[in-house]
């Protein structure tokens, strides 16, 4: 038997699927760390941390920036189900400095302002690397 050269990545969003395409490797981030995911990964149940999602199709590489959610990998499909995801072609990178700057001067008198900001923090820096790239 010959072992598949492809995934099939399907990208969702509560309002949309953002992606449904073949593709040879896919990067993401979890919760807790990354992933990298070649043809014939063991399934898995994941949590998506706020990042970079980088796969390569067709001898191109592309990026999106995903806010949380969830991941399946059952045979040759990796679905990631996020919060949102926003094409790395498409980010602002004068937006995502504005909001760095209006993330750096957020109060964090209590633990949720302080949660709040680092949140914010995170993922103007994470749109702006991504951008960068």
């Amino acid at each position: 038997m010959i072992a598949a050269t492809e995934l099939r990545l399907v990208l969702v969003t509560p309002e949309t699927t953002l992606l449904d395409q073949n593709v040879r490797s896919v990067q993401l981030p979890l919760f807790d760390g990354s992933i990298g995911i070649l043809p014939g990964r063991a399934p898995v149940v994941g949590r998506l941390g706020r990042g970079e999602l980088r796969f390569e199709a067709g001898g191109t590489s592309k990026s999106f920036y995903i806010e949380g959610g969830f991941l399946q990998i059952k045979g040759s499909i990796v679905t990631l189900l996020t919060n949102r995801a926003v094409d790395g072609a498409d980010i602002d990178s004068a937006a995502a400095q504005r909001a760095l700057d209006a993330a750096l001067l957020m109060p964090t008198g209590t633990d949720d302002q302080y949660t709040a900001k680092l949140a914010a923090d995170d993922a103007a820096r994470q749109m702006l690397r991504i951008k960068r790239n």
